[in-house]
């Protein structure tokens, strides 16, 4: 969509929308020194007047519509959305560090013929009338494997993907959030000051429904802007092996000891510590859970561990602690301290490892001192596969994901053969298009590496 079509959509409101403002209109007197409080302009044939090279988006062109939240509209949204062409933008909005768990708390769609529909995801068991309207049709979502979780949890998943901003990456754009790329492939500018918003609440503001409206205003325009590039340099077959790649890996499996992952664990050195942790952490959950708040919100991470070090063995011993904080900090007390009381009563068959036991290789800097020929390995590859990246205009992660990288150079096949070194790259979960480009240069820096010594000169030399 150019700026000129969308500056002369007609804005008028239909039924069951919330009439649009005008659309952004070209500025009206031209800067002397080609610029309007920092924006650029451009003189267009047709205009009398100098529009800006970014044209503010600011009204879906329909108006915005009102939220779906009846059996009866979300049947009409199902019956338009069917009879719709072409692929459907689609976009979810959560309620993350508000709400417990990353369920969606607003679905937008948009599709050619249907117009754009906000539908409201709690009153209804699940929008799998939705999914099925968008059977076997091109979903174009940013960044999908954020939204596909809770997309999944409604009832909904795509048959066929185009994430836009994969597809950015594997363009080599310097930006890759909606709004950068939007700016840069169509010259509209797309706000995002309510991305971080409290999508719970209900009724939800007028404002928030012309930003979620906006989110898939103008996806479809541009997934096709992103297949037209990708194509130009030959990279659209790179983009489709990686959308089919996201639909075939589903959605993650949930990860074992998930209180694990609290932020600052590593500070913990003692089993029984780390059994306190762990009751905290389920504690919390189990309380974030039942009050549908985010956990953080209770307490926050960095007060478990700054409990779990000091294990306090009284109520006011817990509220001294240093760093015990909270919303919930003083109300739940007791709870806190008996899920401490728990960690410490718990005989010592009991307690949980300090690590668990991991298929992965040990991070990069031990190398050296426990394999010195994979370190030399992973040193000589690392750069060279980062230069082949450069050469096809990608980052280098999404030439070859940096643990694939590292499980290979830590333990490659035997014999090295390229055969043997594509399907270990394969088992890994490499795609095609990925290991044909590699593979060369990844045998070669295996079979030949660089001395660590040559290494150390060559960087202390570039420094």
């Amino acid at each position: 969509m150019t700026a000129q079509s969308q500056g002369s959509t007609q804005t008028g409101s239909e039924p069951g929308r919330i009439p649009a403002s005008p659309a952004s209109a070209p500025a009206s007197t031209p800067a002397s020194d080609g610029t309007d409080n920092g924006s650029a302009h451009v003189h267009i044939e047709g205009f009398a007047d100098p529009v800006p090279t970014v044209v503010e988006l600011d009204a879906p062109r329909e108006g915005v519509p009102l939220v779906i939240d009846t059996p009866e509209g979300l049947e009409r949204a199902a019956r338009a959305i069917a009879a719709g062409t072409g692929p459907a933008g689609v976009d979810a909005e959560r309620a993350s560090g508000f709400r417990y768990g990353q369920r969606a708390f607003l679905v937008q769609i948009r599709r050619e013929g249907a117009g754009t529909w906000l539908i409201d995801p709690e009153p209804f068991d699940d929008l799998a009338i939705i999914g099925e309207a968008l059977r076997g049709v091109e979903w174009v979502l940013h960044a999908s494997t954020q939204d596909l979780p809770c997309l999944a949890e409604v009832g909904m998943w795509p048959d066929r993907l185009f994430d836009t901003e994969l597809a950015a990456r594997l363009a080599g754009l310097p930006r890759v959030g909606l709004a950068a790329v939007v700016e840069q492939l169509l010259g509209f500018g797309l706000a995002k000051e309510h991305s971080a918003a409290d999508w719970s609440t209900r009724p939800l503001p007028e404002p928030w429904l012309r930003y979620a409206a906006l989110d898939v205003e103008v996806l479809v325009e541009l997934r096709d802007e992103l297949a037209e590039l990708l194509a130009a340099q030959g990279k659209l077959g790179f983009a489709e092996e990686e959308f089919e790649a996201i639909l075939k890996a589903g959605l993650p499996e949930p990860k074992p000891d998930p209180w694990r992952r609290t932020s600052g664990v590593h500070q913990i050195r003692d089993r029984r510590q780390l059994a306190a942790v762990r009751e905290l952490w389920l504690e919390r959950d189990a309380l974030a859970r039942k009050r549908d708040i985010a956990p953080g919100k209770l307490i926050p991470d960095a007060a478990i561990v700054a409990v779990a070090r000091a294990m306090p063995t009284t109520v006011p011993q817990l509220l001294a602690t240093k760093g015990f904080h909270g919303r919930a900090a003083q109300r739940e007390a007791p709870r806190w301290l008996r899920a401490v009381s728990t960690a410490r009563s718990l005989p010592a068959e009991m307690l949980p490892p300090l690590h668990l036991a991991t298929s992965a290789p040990p991070p990069p800097r031990v190398w050296e001192d426990r394999d010195p020929e994979a370190a030399a390995r992973l040193q000589t590859v690392r750069p060279r596969v980062a230069a082949v990246a450069e050469s096809l205009g990608m980052p280098t992660e999404n030439l070859l994901t940096p643990d694939h990288l590292r499980r290979i150079a830590w333990r490659p096949p035997a014999p090295l053969t390229a055969g043997a070194l594509a399907d270990g790259l394969r088992e890994l979960g490499a795609r095609s298009w990925q290991i044909d480009r590699v593979l060369a240069t990844v045998l070669e820096a295996f079979e030949h590496p660089e001395p660590l010594s040559a290494r150390r000169k060559a960087q202390g030399a570039a420094e």
